[in-house]
């Protein structure tokens, strides 16, 4: 510890520039948020497939922590990045779907759902700015998907640098299809330009989502690949995730050349399910609230903090990783609330986290029937979820509203009961057979319901035409 003779002897030399000021910084990282659109969670290479490549997050994975039972907030983008970037679970701000919560045949819903909304409440503290608070220099890079309004705010709240990538989601540049490189090239200046002092780089990309696209040359490196054994065996698909892999390896290679890396969390992600191969052995994909909905890859890397080649199996969601980050940057909790849980006692030890339970909350409709869905119309109709240890209930509000609630579960099929633990495709329903732990996690479900408040579509939809 310096005395303060020493002290006041620093900061002269430092005003007089004889001191690099960057040793000031040294104890509080960088962080560095890379964010995949639609990737499932077992597609990188390191995850299970055994058709795509993905060295640079193989490698990501070997030196850091694999999550493998991380989720996201919500079962697609738009929700996703609100419950992210706001540390919130879908009730506090009511954003639930791309655009409305009402998609699909009117006449098949039982229920008015609840609006949906496009922006956070303009009272909500979003990352950018917390961090910004803390004294980070903030970029946005890529996807951003939610709406400035004069009643809400979007995920650029808080950031000093936004450059949204003019490739979008259908680009005609063969060099730089999804737009990966253009985002990464932006991330790596900002990065580059504030190696001074602590940054956030959020690396919002729009690969892997439709459409799906690739370099000429990437394409060529899986034409004609044999499909492995697990069933994938997507060319195209393959060449778009490699992409993004490389630019993973950019940003990485990047902060090594700055020699930041090792004063750096890096985490990367998924905004929901897959969408584009089978999630199997998991039940659905993107837009339902089944695990191949909800389940993604994730990884963290922190130099001298993760056990290379660690993995947790503990249940994370994307609203951890606001706390987490706050707590990386030894900064206070927002002003608004965070549902979220830091996961810093993860990382560094594996220690078990506080909450008993994680939730989902979706009161509306996506069309688009999945693999193994629970009807043929709709990808997922109303409901709320919970999962506690292995256990996970859903309950669909349709039934719950209409068809007499708790007085009739036994027969009105509005819970679904799973162990996770045998059971991790969702095939054997237990509701009927272990009632006991489907009235503990329904009673936990509720109560959380209520504490949010999470609201539930209770107005009968006059244009119901029976299912």
């Amino acid at each position: 510890m310096k005395t303060p003779n020493a002290v006041y002897q620093f900061v002269a030399l430092a005003l007089l520039g004889c001191v690099n000021l960057t040793v000031a910084r040294a104890e509080k990282p960088n962080v560095v948020l890379i964010f995949a659109d639609d990737l499932g969670w077992q597609e990188p290479a390191y995850a299970g497939s055994d058709f795509c490549e993905t060295p640079h997050l193989d490698r990501l994975a070997a030196d850091g922590m694999v999550f493998r039972h991380a989720y996201a907030s919500a079962g697609n983008c738009q929700p996703s990045r609100a419950c992210m970037l706001s540390g919130q679970y879908t009730p506090r701000h009511d954003v639930y779907a791309v655009g409305s919560t009402k998609r699909g045949p009117v006449e098949r819903m039982r229920l008015l759902p609840i609006p949906n909304k496009g922006s956070l409440p303009t009272e909500t503290t979003t990352m950018g700015e917390a961090l910004k608070s803390a004294g980070y220099a903030t970029g946005l890079f890529g996807k951003c998907h939610l709406k400035d309004t004069k009643d809400g705010k979007s995920e650029r709240a808080g950031f000093d640098v936004v450059k949204v990538s003019q490739h979008g989601l259908n680009s005609v540049d063969p060099a730089d299809p999804k737009g990966i490189f253009s985002i990464t090239h932006a991330a790596c200046d900002f990065m580059e330009a504030n190696q001074a002092r602590p940054f956030f780089a959020y690396v919002s990309h729009y690969a892997v989502h439709s459409k799906l696209q690739g370099r000429p040359e990437t394409k060529e490196q899986f034409a004609g690949k044999a499909a492995g054994e697990r069933g994938h065996g997507d060319p195209l698909f393959a060449a778009c995730l490699a992409d993004l892999d490389s630019g993973i390896g950019l940003i990485r290679a990047k902060l090594n050349e700055l020699g930041v890396e090792r004063n750096t969390l890096i985490v990367f992600t998924s905004d929901n399910g897959g969408t584009h191969v089978s999630q199997e052995p998991l039940r659905g994909k993107k837009g339902c609230y089944y695990e191949g909905g909800i389940r993604v890859p994730m990884i963290a890397h922190w130099s001298g903090v993760v056990r290379p080649r660690s993995t947790c199996d503990v249940p994370v969601l994307s609203v951890d990783l606001y706390p987490t980050f706050l707590a990386v940057a030894g900064a206070g909790l927002p002003g608004s609330p965070l549902d979220g849980e830091s996961l810093v006692p993860l990382l560094r030890d594996g220690s078990k986290l506080g909450r008993p339970s994680i939730f989902w909350h979706f009161p509306g409709y996506l069309d688009g029937p999945v693999p193994r869905g629970r009807d043929s119309v709709f990808r997922t109709r109303p409901v709320s979820v919970i999962r506690k240890g292995g256990w996970k209930l859903h309950l669909y509000h349709e039934e719950w509203q209409l068809d007499g609630g708790r007085e009739t579960i036994s027969r009105n099929n509005a819970a679904e009961l799973y162990n996770l633990a045998v059971d991790p495709g969702e095939r054997e329903d237990l509701a009927l057979s272990e009632t006991y732990k489907r009235d503990e996690l329904l009673d936990d479900l509720l109560a959380w319901m209520k504490r949010v408040p999470a609201r539930l579509p209770d107005e009968q939809n006059p244009k119901w035409k029976g299912n």
